[in-house]
C-alpha cells in the first residue's frame, strides 16, 4: 500500500517536471508572437522602448524591437531557440525514464536538482554578460528554484520507496 502511494506521488511529481519543461521548451519557439501579445496585453502594441515609463515596459518593448529586427534581417538566428525547445524537449523525455522505474532512475534526479541549481550562476554571470537586467535574472533564476522542489520530493519519495522495497 505505502509503496503504490510512493509510486504515484514520485510520478506527480516527475510529471510536473515534464510539464513544465514541454512547456518551457515550447514557448522558446514562438518569442515573436508571444513578446507581441505580452505588449499588447499590458498595453503596450503600438510603443517603442523609447518613452516607455518603467523598467519592466521598457525591456519588454526593447527585447521586442530586438527580435522583430533579427527575425527580419537575419531569421537564422532563431533557429538557435528552436535548439534551446528542443533541449528541453529533450530532457523531457529522458524523465520518463524515471516516471517509469524511479529506483534504477533515481540518478535523473540527482542530474535535475544539480542543473536546477546550475541555472542561478549561469543566469547571473552570463545575463550580467549580456545587459539583462538583474531583475530579469531573477526571474530566470526562479525556473532554476522551481524545478527543484519536484525533483526534491520525487527524490526523497525514491528514497523511501526504495527502503520500503528492502
Amino acid at each position: 500500500m505505502q509503496n503504490n502511494l510512493l509510486l504515484r506521488r514520485i510520478r506527480l511529481c516527475v510529471g510536473i517536471m515534464i510539464f513544465g519543461l514541454v512547456v518551457a521548451g515550447a514557448t522558446a519557439i514562438p518569442l515573436e508572437s508571444e513578446l507581441d501579445f505580452l505588449a499588447g496585453f499590458f498595453g503596450l502594441g503600438q510603443w517603442t522602448p523609447e518613452p516607455a515609463n518603467s523598467p519592466f515596459a521598457h525591456w519588454l518593448l526593447k527585447i521586442r524591437a530586438g527580435l522583430h529586427d533579427v527575425n527580419q534581417r537575419y531569421p537564422f538566428m532563431a533557429y538557435g531557440t528552436d535548439w534551446l525547445a528542443f533541449g528541453h524537449f529533450v530532457i523531457a523525455i529522458a524523465f520518463i525514464g524515471a516516471w517509469r522505474d524511479p529506483a534504477r532512475n533515481r540518478w535523473l534526479f540527482d542530474f535535475g536538482l544539480i542543473a536546477c541549481g546550475l541555472v542561478i550562476p549561469y543566469a547571473m554571470i552570463f545575463g550580467s554578460l549580456r545587459g539583462i537586467p538583474f531583475w530579469w535574472r531573477c526571474i530566470d533564476c526562479s525556473f532554476g528554484l522551481i524545478g527543484l522542489i519536484p525533483l526534491y520530493f520525487a527524490r526523497r519519495y525514491t528514497l523511501l520507496l526504495e527502503a520500503c522495497q528492502g
